[in-house]
């Protein structure tokens, strides 16, 4: 049965034969992967053509060419903007009745209701747009529901506290597409409300005057992939014009540009593909951030350390875990108050604050995962022989299994979740997958059969609300669903190889070009380079659990890289004890930031010793 014939496979990561040749010959390496170049012989040709047509060194050329870039299209793919990328805002079905009651809004100074999600997205678009608002001189009142008591998107007591406080306009932010009782609660008080979205929603549409939403079916603007900040600046591209055109002398003041660090957080930590408009929103986003005119986010980034320019690295693992710690433990509403705030006093609180609540979050997970990985090993032996990982306890933080998720996933290379039950014996669960097997196609096809309450997600993540005496049943439905597909993924799992790289040849010049072709993320990975036969000249374990090697060439030439929270692993292991010995190494190519300089670094994610 191929690819296409399995329900809950997806075709673009399926195992193609025939087999590729190894790539250095290395048929499995210390973290049990294949590795294999990228490029087809096709792309190979295209890297080659774009090298010799542009100029583009023969690195940059293969990274472009190993992620669809055409020979054409390789100078402005290196130069995103805003202007090349942005489509016309009204292509968004509902853009123009959402701007316009947005400016309308702002004509009578009305009250505003911001009601976002609780993670990095809806605390950006909510500060987005707030900070639109307040330009103008309209009163907003942010609204982020509590995890726990509220769950996800409007409600209908929330919406009748907001109106009961004077909103005369509500607007939902990364979240109400589906909130059908909510906002029919909002317009029997009479109250209008927008809604700007990015997320899946079905064939029936809520009651509300303008829902902004790219992945609605009747959308035509081709722009699904954005996050829920980048349909607010859309949507806020459009009202701006409005604005002007109607002579309100505030939107000749107003520079939208200077909010694209909002836009490039959002886009970021929402891991969304990094194609099109995204690419631009986080190009620009990263300049403007660079100035640091957001005091919140300047806030957040000293907290962190912040040690050179900011990258989309900063943003997805230094401030995004903290802005969502808030969400996961705390008072939701902490990230979005943060990013609204021009007062750099106010901000250091809030960024303290976060930064406590996201070491309390890092212990609580450390705890958990001692314990989801100890239910793993009770239930599922080594984890080898099951398809799906399914781990649930009564004492574990529903903010948290999301993340425990991902981790247990990232070990035992299987689709995992984790499941927080309160007292009541419901369980709140959340699911992370491997490339090539739909997870939320198999969660919704749990709740079809009743033995979830409610469910949902897309192929690589998904959540659940589940009884304590169904688990039983869905272990076994997840193993039965998953057992056509997941074991050929795990037995063809391989590493993609873009390019060779030996220490003399990586030079902050060198990185300095293939940032060019960047920002990397979702759906426009980092390049992987493999470093052939280096001798381990030292091996130690630094900080909690990481390795640290320093690589030498046969010319003489040496460079450090380090592997993450690996010591314990076969990775480690093979780290650790080939000192002297040659090792060939799969490692991407970053910068290091140290007291004013600045080196090449490597990130080294696997290995395998060198004939």
């Amino acid at each position: 049965m191929t690819a296409r014939h399995l329900p809950f496979a997806t075709t673009a990561d399926a195992p193609v034969d025939p087999v590729p040749r190894a790539f250095l010959g290395v048929d499995r390496s210390a973290c049990g992967q294949r590795w294999v170049s990228r490029l087809d012989q096709a792309a190979e040709n295209r890297a080659l053509a774009i090298t010799q047509v542009h100029g583009i060194p023969d690195l940059v050329a293969r990274v472009l060419a190993g992620r669809g870039v055409g020979l054409d299209d390789a100078p402005a793919f290196l130069d995103p903007t805003i202007r090349a990328l942005m489509p016309e805002p009204y292509r968004l079905t509902d853009c123009e009745e959402a701007a316009t009651r947005i400016a309308l809004a702002i004509g009578r100074g009305e009250r505003v209701a911001i009601f976002g999600d609780y993670d990095v997205d809806g605390a950006a678009s909510s500060a987005l747009l707030h900070r639109f608002l307040s330009h103008f001189g309209v009163t907003a009142e942010i609204y982020i529901p509590d995890r726990i008591f509220e769950g996800y998107g409007p409600n209908p007591a929330a919406m009748r506290r907001l109106i009961a406080r004077g909103a005369q306009l509500i607007v939902t932010v990364d979240c109400g597409s589906t909130s059908h009782e909510a906002l029919d609660a909002a317009r029997e008080e009479g109250c209008d409300v927008v809604v700007i979205d990015h997320h899946q929603l079905g064939h029936a549409l809520p009651h509300c005057l303008a829902l902004v939403n790219p992945n609605r079916e009747d959308d035509l603007s081709g722009q699904g992939h954005l996050c829920a900040a980048g349909v607010v600046f859309m949507v806020l591209v459009a009202t701006a014009r409005l604005l002007r055109e109607k002579g309100e002398p505030r939107a000749r003041t107003l520079d939208l540009l200077a909010w694209l660090d909002l836009v490039a957080l959002a886009t970021v930590c929402d891991v969304v593909p990094l194609k099109g408009l995204n690419r631009a929103f986080v190009v620009k986003g990263l300049l403007a951030a660079r100035h640091m005119n957001n005091a919140g986010l300047a806030a957040l980034l000293r907290k962190a350390g912040l040690g050179g320019p900011v990258t989309p690295y900063h943003l997805g693992f230094l401030v995004g875990p903290r802005i969502n710690a808030g969400g996961r433990i705390s008072d939701a509403a902490l990230g979005s108050r943060l990013l609204t705030l021009d007062d750099s006093v106010a901000a250091e609180e809030i960024a303290g604050r976060l930064d406590d609540l996201n070491r309390e979050r890092q212990a609580m997970e450390t705890a958990m995962l001692a314990e989801a990985e100890a239910e793993v090993t009770a239930e599922y032996g080594d984890g080898e022989a099951a398809t799906v990982l399914v781990t649930a306890r009564d004492n574990w933080h529903p903010g948290i299994v999301g993340l425990l998720a991902a981790r247990l996933k990232e070990k035992f290379r299987r689709p995992a979740f984790a499941i927080a039950f309160d007292s009541s014996g419901k369980g709140t669960g959340s699911g992370r997958s491997i490339n090539g097997f739909d997870m939320g196609r198999m969660v919704r096809a749990a709740v079809d059969e009743g033995l979830l309450l409610k469910g949902g997600g897309h192929a690589m993540a998904a959540g659940l609300t589940v009884e304590r005496q169904k688990l039983g049943q869905l272990r076994a439905f997840f193993e039965e669903k998953a057992a056509d597909v997941v074991p050929s993924l795990v037995a063809n799992h391989v590493l993609k190889i873009d390019g060779a790289l030996s220490a003399s040849g990586a030079t902050l010049d060198m990185l300095d070009q293939l940032e060019k072709a960047g920002p990397y993320g979702s759906g426009h990975p980092q390049p992987v380079f493999a470093i052939p036969a280096h001798r381990v000249k030292d091996a130690r374990m630094v900080g909690v659990a990481h390795v640290k090697v320093t690589l030498e060439a046969a010319d003489g030439s040496r460079l450090e890289g380090i592997a993450f929270r690996c010591a314990d692993t076969p990775l480690g292991q093979l780290l650790l004890n080939s000192r002297g010995n040659q090792l060939h190494l799969a490692s991407c190519l970053n910068g290091d930031h140290w007291q004013g300089s600045r080196r090449i670094q490597l990130r080294i994610l696997d290995a395998a010793a060198a004939p």
